[in-house]
């Protein structure tokens, strides 16, 4: 407990930003990334083992009923062995907000599960004994059984159709200890693997997050030449309805939630710029904290999946990460104290878009005043007028009242977005630079409304 505190203390503080830099400056590598991955085909070469990859499925967790639509789709394709793994609750050091997170993945699941060809429409989660029947069955079953069982089972639970899921139970019978037991052994792997969550992915020391990064396994096992035919045809596809570009006398309001230290948020920043520029909106900037400046902690194994996914991501999106310097204490509360009245001159977005840069690609402490000034001039602002509201505390009420209304859309972290009307009423918020494509599909289903 200690050494826990002692760690997210140390998280938090300037004097301890070299450390921390390095740290995230690996795990962004995308060099290192390669050379692991040649290592790791080396070493399983010498050993003659199949290219194996794990599947981590949690069957009250609703991304788990998208991904294990697409498990057996992956299975047939390439040429692997797939070996599925059922797991209990998620890591709680890594949910931050319990009650939003649970509301937000049932409500993001039946806003995209049609998108991806999957019929889900539950509105609320599974009863505790539903939960139960199910994790009996799965934990029954064969593992090569436990996909197509494994789909059944989730169709039926999350349609909380107790009859069926009992009849099928009938068949595939086991004690609550055997049960217990299978959660924990596949607790215990997903640990060893340094996640946390369902609905994952595992090959070669990388992790592959539901539907959102099939894409991304698929390209690996591309690389490795392991598909069964020539077609290369994707196997997770969206079925996007909304045009790349759209133009409307009737502008919406698009709220954008960034921080300092997010490098999800850096990712994101050239797709906002994107949808400004491509579809009618009024684009409203309304930055808060970074999460370990609002006392949260995250642990390390989470970090790690946080810095290199933005990574890949960035990377795949032409928006690469570079250098960082992280800006979490000192830094970055100078940087935010200027940010309402360059906001007040109408340059609030480019401003968090020069600091996101600096310190996500350029490896710059934003919160240097020659750097301040220089950024300020760069925006063509007075400096001796932006200066005076530098070390104020104006921005703090700012920055509390944009989380208050982030968190309103049971949304917590960043980047989040919201959607309204002309006459902001109508609020659709969703979070995470994965879902920005969902904000063109929203604008564009109020326009044919």
């Amino acid at each position: 407990m200690i050494l826990k505190a002692l760690r997210n203390f140390i998280s938090r503080r300037t004097i301890f930003a070299k450390a921390r830099n390095k740290i995230m400056n690996t795990y962004a590598n995308y060099d290192l990334v390669k050379k692991a991955r040649i290592e790791f085909e080396a070493d399983r070469q010498k050993l003659q083992e199949p290219h194996t990859i794990i599947y981590f499925h949690k069957v009250d967790d609703p991304y788990s009923a998208l991904t294990i639509e697409y498990v057996d789709k992956i299975a047939s394709a390439f040429d692997i062995v797939l070996k599925p793994i059922l797991v209990g609750e998620e890591n709680p050091e890594t949910v931050h907000e319990p009650s939003l997170y649970s509301h937000y993945c049932l409500t993001d699941v039946n806003r995209i599960a049609d998108y991806y060809g999957v019929s889900f429409s539950s509105k609320s989660y599974p009863e505790k004994n539903l939960i139960n029947l199910a994790n009996s069955i799965l934990t029954s079953v064969d593992e090569s059984d436990f996909v197509s069982i494994g789909m059944k089972v989730s169709r039926l639970l999350w349609q909380h159709d107790q009859s069926s899921l009992e009849q099928l139970s009938a068949k595939y019978q086991t004690s609550s200890e055997a049960v217990q037991k299978k959660l924990e052994q596949g607790n215990n792997l997903r640990n060893e693997k340094n996640y946390y969550f369902g609905s994952a992915f595992y090959y070669g020391k990388e992790i592959y997050w539901g539907v959102d990064r099939i894409n991304y396994l698929e390209e690996r096992l591309d690389e490795l030449g392991l598909r069964k035919d020539s077609t290369h045809k994707s196997i997770c596809m969206l079925n996007k309805k909304a045009p790349e570009k759209l133009e409307n006398e009737n502008k919406f309001n698009l709220y954008y939630y960034p921080s300092l230290n997010s490098p999800y948020t850096f990712v994101s920043i050239k797709g906002v710029r994107e949808i400004r520029d491509e579809y009618p909106i009024n684009l409203i900037t309304k930055p808060v904290l970074p999460m370990l400046m609002r006392k949260m902690t995250i642990p390390n194994f989470k970090a790690k999946y946080i810095i290199s996914d933005a990574a890949r991501e960035g990377f795949k999106k032409n928006n690469p990460i570079g250098k960082i310097y992280s800006p979490i204490g000192k830094p970055a509360r100078k940087a935010y104290s200027l940010f309402p009245i360059i906001n007040e001159a109408g340059k609030g977005f480019e401003y968090i878009n020069e600091l996101l840069q600096a310190s996500f690609y350029d490896g710059i402490n934003i919160g240097e005043d020659e750097y301040l000034k220089s950024t300020v001039e760069k925006l063509d602002l007075n400096w001796n007028i932006i200066s005076k509201k530098l070390g104020s505390n104006e921005w703090k009420k700012v920055l509390h009242d944009n989380l208050k209304d982030m968190y309103s859309g049971n949304c917590w972290g960043v980047p989040s977005f919201k959607i309204t009307d002309s006459n902001d009423e109508n609020p659709f918020y969703v979070w995470g630079q994965d879902r920005m494509w969902l904000l063109k599909e929203e604008i564009y289903k109020r326009l044919n409304q």
